[in-house]
């Protein structure tokens, strides 16, 4: 039985509607992280999904060392408490130390524990006491079975608002597959279960001084995904991926996001029943 986990007005998890977490890779302006997180939400609410945005302050792990992260901790915490108090939506970023999941935990609903670091115990266990929900992204490195370690170390801390992502698994250089048996494993740890759509199709170092991707296979694993019986979706979006200052290739267009979603919805509808 999976646990319902609440987040800001909504639950997720144990046969709720899917939900949705989606926006532009890192903070580039507040202007573009406003205006995405509006028309996200406006497609997400068109459809009946609960809407989670995310965004990260900073991109701790870009391939180059001249590769843009961010704004920073400061003024990238301040942008994400105007997407909660002027659009009232729950907000997602990502952490990398504990100082940064203390801090972020005093503003935004659910911090982000990234695939390279889902190993990381102080990491685990500082998301964890600051009592907001914790979602797990499972290393491109571990199997899923493997993810109950996680999962283990941020209970023992006291938090089981815990979700679990599945971001795709290496193989060989430069390239991801996705193993749809992973989702009934990672949820038998009994949390919901996310699938990231975008990351998965990225092409880790492709482009040499950056990673590449393949967004035109976005739509397709989100649709066995959502066959296979996920709880969520985790997509990046952008109003022009092509000109993105992180993870543009793999990057859904915001103009093709309804659609997209559209279609996902469909078949959720008809795998299996909802409440």
């Amino acid at each position: 039985m999976t646990h319902e986990v609440h987040i800001g007005s909504f639950t997720v998890g144990a046969g709720n509607r899917p939900f949705l977490i989606a926006g532009p890779c890192v903070i580039e302006s507040e202007q573009l992280v406003l205006e995405t997180a509006a028309r996200i939400a406006e497609i997400a609410k068109s459809l009946g999904m609960p809407y989670i945005f995310k965004s990260s302050f900073d991109k701790a792990n870009r391939t180059s060392i001249t590769s843009y992260r961010g704004p920073g901790l400061e003024k990238g915490l301040a942008v994400l408490k105007k997407v909660k108090d002027q659009l009232g939506l729950p907000v997602l970023t990502d952490v990398h130390t504990e100082e940064q999941a203390t801090e972020a935990g005093k503003i935004v609903d659910v911090l982000q524990i990234p695939a390279f670091l889902c190993r990381q115990t102080d990491l685990l266990i500082a998301a964890a006491k600051t009592g907001k929900v914790v979602n797990v992204k499972k290393g491109q490195f571990l199997s899923p079975q493997e993810m109950g370690n996680a999962v283990k170390k941020v209970e023992e801390a006291g938090n089981r608002r815990i979700i679990l992502t599945e971001r795709g698994s290496s193989f060989g250089y430069n390239n991801l597959v996705v193993d749809m048996r992973s989702f009934p494993v990672l949820r038998n740890f009994g949390y919901p279960v996310v699938f990231d759509a975008t990351h998965s199709v990225q092409l880790p170092g492709g482009g040499g001084t950056k990673s590449s991707g393949q967004r035109e296979f976005v739509e397709p694993l989100a649709c066995a995904a959502a066959g296979a019986g996920v709880d969520g979706f985790f997509m990046e979006v952008h109003p022009n991926p092509d000109e993105a200052l992180s993870d543009g290739p793999n990057m859904v267009p915001l103009h093709q996001l309804q659609a997209l979603l559209e279609r996902v919805m469909r078949i959720c509808d008809a795998s299996q029943p909802r409440k």
